[in-house]
């Protein structure tokens, strides 16, 4: 997608020019962080991180952007240094695909204050996206356990945004897209099966089923609920079967996208095995989410191949995360955002987060935010309740937020999605179980240094009115 650097809010735009003028060699540290897990859930997959970094390596107002941007009464000074506009700061971040949680830095940036703040909308738009979609694939996955999960939300996602809708479900744990430029792009496998309209444009279903095998005899997966499931697709699609067995082929799946799916698939199952069939899959689709996917599962609805589109392409029912960016530093002098609501209040300073793990290297369920300079942190406090606080010497730390840009070029090889894709998984299975559940997960902790807890106590009192 060709994103150039006017992809912002104006209003980023209107304080840089104030910045330029006052202050242009102001360094500041923002922190991106978000303040609720998405689907009331227990934990979150962080996405998008790679796309972010690609796009800032080469990030540049066109001549366009400019002779538009001079219609707003910008200053000409100001349009000749967009002309030059790129991004050379330094970004830390939690490695994409790593299970994250609120309220804790997740990424950070340190740059001149023009770069940064023009920066902002475009990080914020790709990165809580990409983030609330791999959450909710993820979800989804727990649920599958192992069956196949089928991205097809492209033709209900929130216009191009099904693109990057397609790479994060993969990072969440989904197997293959129906979106074709998607998986062209990120090298990820893409599937799909017809349309309801592909067997009404023929007068007889059957030789539409026989066409469709003729043309497509490989991954060859047939719809069978356009007129009658049990009545006229299945006796069809078994007829075409033996047809394909005949020539040497195998009819991969059929599919059911309608109806009550437990009991069509129970039904589907037994005919297909007793039509000694048993090598040929059921795919199922229609509205399909977590929960139902859950209720299919437990009614024993002999599904192979769930897919999935408008409730994960959409991030249905939330349909956004509420990652913030936030000024933590500026030319080394810590900055603090104060609010009534006290979960608004900001962190201030350069920070590293620390993940507590076990003796058995597994996520206890706590991290712990303290100022980068720390080297030794012994005991977290809660990050509001200064009664409740955790001995941190008993575990081995983690430190979560490693340099992956610097003077705007990034410091690690390039990951596939695929591979985010695996770390993600293995990142998931050192979280216990009972944050995992979709009921009233364990509320992972997150705490501050003492150190961190003393100086953001001694900013909100010294702004306090």
């Amino acid at each position: 997608m060709n994103i150039t650097a006017a992809y912002t809010d104006l209003y980023q735009l209107t304080m840089a020019q104030v910045y330029f003028e006052t202050k242009p060699d102001g360094r500041a540290v923002f922190d991106y962080y978000f303040r609720n897990n998405p689907f009331n859930g227990g934990y979150s997959i962080f996405a998008g991180l790679e796309d972010v970094l690609n796009i800032f390596e080469t990030l540049s107002f066109s001549s366009s952007d400019v002779a538009y941007l001079e219609q707003h009464g910008f200053s000409k000074d100001f349009l000749d240094y967009l002309k030059d506009f790129r991004f050379r700061g330094t970004i830390y971040s939690s490695k994409e695909g790593d299970v994250v949680f609120p309220n804790r830095p997740i990424l950070q940036v340190e740059a001149n204050i023009i770069e940064a703040q023009i920066i902002e909308t475009l990080l914020l738009n790709i990165l809580n996206f990409q983030t609330l979609i791999a959450t909710k694939a993820s979800r989804i996955r727990y649920s599958a356990k192992n069956e196949m999960l089928l991205d097809m939300g492209l033709r209900r996602a929130h216009a191009t945004g099904g693109y990057y809708a397609s790479r994060a479900a993969v990072i969440g744990g989904f197997d293959s897209t129906s979106n074709v430029k998607a998986a062209e792009d990120y090298n990820i496998p893409s599937s799909g099966t017809m349309a309801h309209s592909f067997i009404q444009s023929y007068e007889d279903e059957l030789v539409a089923f026989r066409d469709f095998a003729k043309y497509r005899p490989k991954n060859c997966v047939l719809l069978i609920d356009t007129y009658n499931t049990l009545k006229s697709g299945l006796p069809n699609a078994i007829t075409v079967a033996k047809e394909m067995e005949a020539t040497g082929n195998k009819l991969l799946g059929v599919r059911l996208d309608s109806g009550d799916l437990s009991y069509l698939a129970k039904k589907t199952r037994k005919i297909l095995d007793d039509a000694n069939l048993g090598y040929v899959k059921i795919v199922a689709s229609n509205q399909l989410d977590e929960y139902v996917i859950k209720s299919l599962k437990e009614q024993g609805a002999p599904i192979d191949i769930y897919g999935v589109g408008t409730n994960l392409a959409t991030g249905k029912p939330d349909a956004a995360l509420d990652g913030v960016y936030k000024l933590s530093e500026f030319n080394g002098e810590p900055r603090i955002k104060l609010s009534e609501n006290i979960i608004k209040v900001s962190l201030p300073y350069k920070k590293q987060v620390y993940r507590m793990l076990d003796q058995n290297g597994m996520f206890y369920g706590a991290d712990a935010v303290a100022r980068a300079s720390e080297q030794n942190v012994e005991e977290m406090i809660h990050t509001y309740d200064a009664t409740k606080s955790l001995n941190l010497t008993r575990f081995a730390h983690e430190a979560l937020l490693e340099k992956v840009m610097e003077n705007g070029r990034k410091t690690n090889p390039a990951r596939s999605v695929a591979e985010i894709a695996s770390y993600s998984k293995s990142r998931l299975e050192k979280l216990p179980e009972e944050f995992k559940r979709f009921q009233n997960p364990h509320i992972y902790k997150i705490g501050l240094s003492s150190s961190l807890k003393q100086e953001r106590d001694a900013l909100v009192l010294k702004h306090k009115f």
